[in-house]
């Protein structure tokens, strides 16, 4: 066979490092010392061995020269010489239950770690990630990666090769090559002659079949397996024993360079690659250990909705930014970001250090953010003991009922505005706390006097606020000179209203809602749904004999809680449901799911507000809320990192998986970002999360969101589901008890009502101004001590109002991020366009002239460079299609 006809057969050694999984973090931290340095040795002293692929993740160099910090030169003397790949991921992220920002800061780290050492790999590696986003092309391409090498989401039956080209929603496109069978095909190689030669017919055989061109990726390695330290012998033995091949060791930037230059006429594959033909995708994943998933999604919100925001005004009014804190709570986010642990299919050993992480990154989130808002707040000219300084973090002025936790006194007040009108409020909870806040106070001069009230309550109040400006701050007051305590009406009531909706608890135990800007009338709506899950912590499986048991029906105990700013509907009642599976089997309901929930309406709100406890005491269950959009569709949509997505609500695969043995059933259970819905042109509804990011649409005429709350199981991995035949996938010996989740549980989410097509009712900006609350840091001197650290009087100069930034009134792009940039003293501002047909743009006004450039998702300048503008207060951002992002570096023109 000619040279030019042979098969080249790429080997590729490398490891799949999984941080953690059934065993422990520190576990893999250990082993990981032993293998690096093993796979050091055999770079640096083995003829031959070239190459070396680390997984693609940085993390794992982090972690290695955190206690071997003598090797950190021989690192970067591989990194640098291409012979050791890492990067460009940090961990190998999961792409559809984290969010965009997640991603993206990833990526970043993990590509500024590698280059750190020498070089990032530009190849989007992702050897195990459960699914493929359909956003990855363009965030590819936004970092300088341009091909994609991968495993799970594309099967035969889609594309029978392994190359093809991948186009994301926005258009965005690279080169893609799949491992077929995986990344650890490659990774027994028998060493006996007569053992060979069949064994590399076979594997080598099967890889040809599926490729398109005359080079094969040959991965040897698999999970924690130690380097292969006689591979470059055993190549020259493939080469002779196999002369119509050629094989060489190689790595993923060179092997890919080589058959894209040889690739011509590519198939166009387009949108989620997340096809479980031959391959497991886990798509019910995103439910797994809600618990743990909750504490994700609030932490992923509060840093890149609140934190990052406050502390970009904060530096903008002369403080320190401090980016590497800010690094570490993202990296403690990252190590929880890997394909397992996310996911949850993890031990409880391990989910318990993945929960730990989970409290560090948000204390130390929660407490940076309260120190710079009191930074600020303690600068600003302020006569009154009682202040309170907002801060609003998305880029317009903003106005509604906010909820402010704040310690008061006993006297009744006025809550006033910096233009001194009045506020409506009402106080929802308080309790006395006087000996423990006034006994902590500390006076650092006591020649001043310092107002101490009598009584301090800590309280949570509900303030109607007029006009909050735009990424600034204001300030209300409390004004005890006059005022009486408001009206709270509380009544064995069933019906609740506001501008927007009317609702009314119906006989058979769900709501009815009445939309009275359109008249149409929702009937049973929010039914809590209860069935078996028979699955494991990979996958949600119902049981052979399942029971169901819905809420409708149900006896509930009403009362309403009305104030000038709200009105609350409290419902109380028990779901009779199995006690495990055994029990639903046979139809059996000797347990209890007690449950309460609050519906909330506030003033001039167009959002219905759920808060629900479980008291969960039974077993291997999900509990999802259902509502009936009454609109047929074949399509639903839901936000997906940096834009929308309509996916299909019915699979013609379901009749053929069984026959062609898939090895998963195709489930139309979807992930989101923060809402998923219906909409059919005139009218639609959505579902807002602040918890589990899955959903499934549901019904004879599929027209009915099902929202999952959670689900629990007590085994890691189960053999033969019913959606996933077979194997398990886990360890089947490993009980995962924690994942029953016993014990209360607490779920808050939003109902979004469209009058109009789904573009014109602007849901993504609902849903990210519901998961960005409006932040108040409460100033007094009597809080100054032990309860929150004494700080020492600072010159009072601030202004009580303050705005950095503000999008133009006719806007209709998403923040996505405002932060200080990372290599410069400028801002990062990133949007993209939230619609599913129309274009999206923006005017950006600053407070100060400035310049202004697009750059990259790595804030690096693009080619050729796009500036904005220069020297003005506007910045115009051009027109962005469908799904695209755009980022752009912001630096105060006089600085420059």
């Amino acid at each position: 066979m000619s040279e030019r006809n042979r098969t080249k057969v790429h080997v590729i050694p490398h490891t799949h490092w999984d941080r953690e999984w059934y065993f422990t973090t520190s576990r893999s931290k250990v082993y990981l010392v032993k293998h690096v340095k093993e796979v050091l040795d055999a770079l640096e002293n083995i003829d031959g061995f070239h190459y070396y692929l680390l997984d693609a993740q940085g993390s794992l160099l982090d972690d290695y020269i955190r206690w071997c910090p003598e090797d950190e030169e021989r690192i970067r003397q591989l990194v640098s010489a291409k012979r050791l790949m890492t990067g460009p991921w940090y961990t190998q992220t999961d792409q559809l239950v984290i969010s965009s920002e997640s991603m993206v800061r990833n990526l970043y780290y993990g590509m500024k770690t590698a280059q750190k050492y020498g070089h990032a790999m530009k190849v989007g590696y992702v050897p195990d990630a459960f699914g493929q986003s359909a956003q990855m092309p363009q965030i590819y391409r936004e970092f300088g990666i341009e091909r994609f090498l991968f495993w799970r989401g594309v099967s035969d039956n889609t594309n029978p090769h392994t190359e093809f080209t991948w186009e994301g929603s926005d258009g965005s496109r690279v080169f893609a090559v799949q491992m077929p069978f995986g990344y650890y095909y490659g990774g027994n190689i028998p060493e006996n002659e007569e053992d060979l030669i069949p064994y590399l017919e076979k594997q080598i055989g099967a890889l040809e079949r599926k490729a398109s061109t005359k080079h094969i990726y040959f991965p040897n390695g698999f999970d924690q397996a130690p380097v292969r330290l006689n591979l470059p012998e055993l190549i020259k033995r493939f080469n002779a024993l196999d002369t119509e091949r050629e094989y060489v060791m190689n790595e993923p930037e060179r092997f890919l360079a080589e058959i894209e230059a040889d690739s011509q006429d590519l198939p166009v594959l387009r949108g989620e690659l997340m096809e479980a033909k031959h391959m497991r995708i886990h798509k019910s994943i995103f439910s797994t250990r809600a618990d743990l998933k909750q504490q994700n999604n609030r932490i992923e919100n509060l840093i890149a909705n609140t934190l990052e925001p406050v502390l970009a005004i904060s530096h903008s009014l002369g403080h320190d930014y401090p980016h590497r804190i800010v690094e570490d709570i993202w990296k403690l986010l990252f190590e929880n970001a890997a394909h397992d642990s996310i996911g949850g299919c993890n031990s409880d050993t391990t989910n318990q250090d993945v929960a730990f992480r989970y409290k560090q990154a948000y204390d130390i989130a929660l407490n940076l953010l309260d120190l710079h808002m009191r930074m600020i707040a303690s600068t600003i000219q302020q006569k009154e003991t009682f202040a309170f300084t907002l801060f609003n973090t998305l880029p317009y002025v903003r106005g509604a009922v906010t909820e402010i936790e704040a310690y008061i006194p006993e006297e009744s007040f006025v809550i006033r505005d910096t233009k001194g009108r009045e506020l409506a409020y009402t106080i929802v909870e308080k309790a006395d706390q006087t000996d423990y806040v006034l006994g902590q106070h500390i006076d650092l001069n006591p020649s001043r006097k310092v107002h101490l009230p009598e009584r301090v309550y800590r309280a949570k109040l509900l303030v109607e606020l007029q006009e909050v400006p735009a990424m600034g701050y204001t300030q209300i007051v409390f004004d005890f000179s006059q005022g009486a305590t408001p009206v709270i009406e509380r009544r064995n009531g069933d019906t609740i209203e506001n501008e927007h909706f009317s609702i009314a608890l119906q006989a058979n135990g769900t709501l009815q809602i009445t939309d009275k800007r359109s008249g149409q009338v929702y009937a049973d709506q929010m039914v809590f749904e209860d069935n078996g899950d028979d699955g494991d912590s990979y996958n949600y499986s119902p049981p052979e004999r399942d029971l169901i048991v819905s809420s409708a029906g149900s006896q509930m105990s009403a009362t309403t809680t009305q104030t000038s700013v709200s009105q609350t509907l409290s419902l109380r009642f028990t779901l009779d449901v199995p006690y495990d599976l055994e029990e639903r089997a046979a139809g059996i309901t000797s347990g209890a799911l007690p449950m309460q929930v609050e519906i909330s309406l506030r003033k001039g709100e167009n959002l219905i507000r759920f808060q629900v406890q479980v008291q969960n005491e039974v077993f291997s269950h999900r509990l999802r809320v259902l509502f009936d959009t009454g609109i047929a569709s074949a399509l639903s949509i839901a936000d997906q990192p940096f834009g929308v997505i309509a996916r299909p609500t019915s699979l013609p695969e379901v009749d053929v998986w069984e026959r062609e043995q898939w090895q998963e059933k195709p489930i139309t259970i979807e992930a989101m970002q923060s809402y998923a819905g219906l909409n059919n042109g005139s009218h639609g509804m959505a579902v807002l999360t602040e918890g589990v990011r899955e959903y499934e649409i549901i019904g004879e005429q599929m027209d009915t969101i099902a929202l999952t709350l959670f689900r629990t199981f007590g085994f890691m991995g189960k053999e033969n589901l019913l959606y996933r035949p077979g194997r398990a996938s886990g360890e089947k010996i490993v009980t995962t008890p924690d994942a029953q989740l016993l014990g209360e549980l607490s779920f808050t989410f939003g109902l979004h009502i469209q009058v109009s097509g789904f573009d014109e009712a602007n849901v993504a900006r609902t849903a990210r101004e519901y998961l960005t609350p409006i932040s108040s840091y409460q100033q007094c001197d009597f809080l100054n001590g032990r309860l929150i650290f004494a700080f020492r009087d600072e010159e009072r100069v601030l202004d009580t109002d303050y705005s950095l930034m503000s999008f133009s009134d006719d806007s209709n792009v998403v923040l996505s991020s405002f932060k200080k940039a990372e290599q410069s003293e400028g801002y990062i501002v990133r949007v993209f366009n939230p619609y599913l047909a129309q274009s999206a743009n923006v005017n950006i006004h600053f407070n100060q002239p400035v310049h202004a450039e697009r750059v990259s998702l790595r804030e690096q300048p693009l080619e050729p460079q796009q500036r904005l503008t220069e020297g003005e207060e506007v910045v115009r951002l051009p027109e962005l299609e469908h799904c695209k992002l755009m980022t752009v570096l912001v630096s105060i023109y006089a600085e420059l």
